[in-house]
This record gives C-alpha cells, sequence and structure tokens, in this order.
C-alpha cells in the first residue's frame, strides 16, 4: 500500500475525529512507527507498552481534536511523551522485582525473534546512537527526523521555543555527523542521510 499524502491525512484527521475508523487506521498507519521510534528512546523495551497506552487516549480524545496531520503528529508525540515520563516516574518509586535468570531464560518469545531483529536493526542502531545524545539534542531530532514535525510542532511537544529545538536538533546533529565520521565503515549510515536538510 502507498502512503498516503498529507491533503488525505488531513482529511483522515477530520473524518476519525468523527469517527471514521478507517480514516482512523490510515492514521494509526502513519504515525504509529514514527511514535514507536520516540518511544523507544524514551522508554526502551517498554515503548510499545507506552504507545498502546497513547493509542488508548488518542481513540478516546480524537472526536475533540481539531487541526490537520501535522498537528496531529506533534498532538500525539506529545501523549506518548507524557506516558514515557509516567513509566520512567513509577519505575523510579517502585522497583522492579528481580527474576531468577533461570525462569527468564526458559520463557518463550512471541513473535519470531531473528525476524525482528532483522526487521530493527538499522533503526534501532540510528534510535540507539541518537538516544546517546543528551536527552534534549536526542529528543529535538527524534521530533525533528523521526516524527517528522517541524520546529514549532516540536516546541509545544517539549514545552520549548521553536528556536531552541532548532538549536538543540543543529546540535544533535552535528554531534552524530561527527560520532559517523569518526566511526569505522560499516555501510551506510542512515542518520545522517536522511537527517541532512531536516533542519
Amino acid at each position: 500500500m502507498e502512503d498516503a499524502s498529507e491533503d488525505e491525512l488531513d482529511r483522515a484527521v477530520a473524518a476519525a475525529a468523527d469517527g471514521d475508523e478507517d480514516a482512523f487506521r490510515l492514521l494509526y498507519r502513519d504515525v504509529q512507527p514514527r511514535l514507536l521510534r520516540y518511544a523507544r528512546s524514551l522508554a526502551g523495551s517498554d515503548a510499545e507498552d507506552v504507545t498502546a497506552e497513547a493509542w488508548l487516549q488518542i481513540a478516546r480524545d480524537i472526536a475533540g481534536f481539531r487541526g490537520e496531520a501535522d498537528a496531529f503528529r506533534g498532538w500525539c508525540a506529545t501523549i506518548v511523551r507524557n506516558r514515557a515520563l509516567d513509566l520512567l516516574r513509577r519505575r523510579s518509586r517502585r522497583p522492579v522485582a528481580d527474576r531468577p535468570l533461570e525462569e527468564v531464560l526458559s520463557m518463550p518469545a512471541r513473535e519470531d525473534t531473528e525476524a525482528l531483529a532483522l526487521g530493527r536493526l538499522s533503526t534501532d542502531a540510528a534510535v540507539r546512537l541518537i538516544a546517546e545524545l543528551p536527552r534534549d539534542q536526542a529528543e529535538a531530532v527524534l521530533l525533528r527526523v523521526v516524527v517528522g514535525l517541524d520546529a514549532e510542532r516540536a516546541g509545544k511537544v517539549l514545552g520549548k521555543r521553536a528556536g531552541a529545538v532548532r538549536t538543540a536538533a543543529y546540535r544533535g546533529l552535528r554531534r552524530l555527523a561527527a560520532r559517523l565520521d569518526t566511526a569505522p565503515d560499516t555501510g551506510p549510515a542512515p542518520v545522517r542521510t536522511h537527517t541532512e536538510g531536516a533542519l
């Protein structure tokens, strides 16, 4: 299936707000992969749980949403960020109980681990590199490049001015570029080529 155009997505936002399930599915397919990458940088292995909780809220509150597709992405990113920060706060208050190693090793995987690993390899490597940046730079790069928000909408998600987001994203991308220039050649560097011109 081809990616939907921005005009189609703008119409889908309005239709989804009016209860159109097909339009909501279209929006989900467009936004979910971006949100999942963003959530991974914030919540690690709990990213799928964070985005699932976020989509429950999005589905519940979309009837009151007004705006175009880009505003919808920003709204969704804000919800994901809030859910991830809630999770991190809960973790810091309540330590996770340890399981015996033997029990963990004997637990079966829910999905085909090899296929998942191969499918996520380049994306995870890029997100991992971004996650090593200072937090303000990492979030700015993720929101601008991975989620696809402009500086103003990314600033609303982060509670900062657009100029501060542009500066943080620029500094983060410069750090990534310097790091990639000094790294041994392991093939194409998706972060660098994908982000050129993003600012």
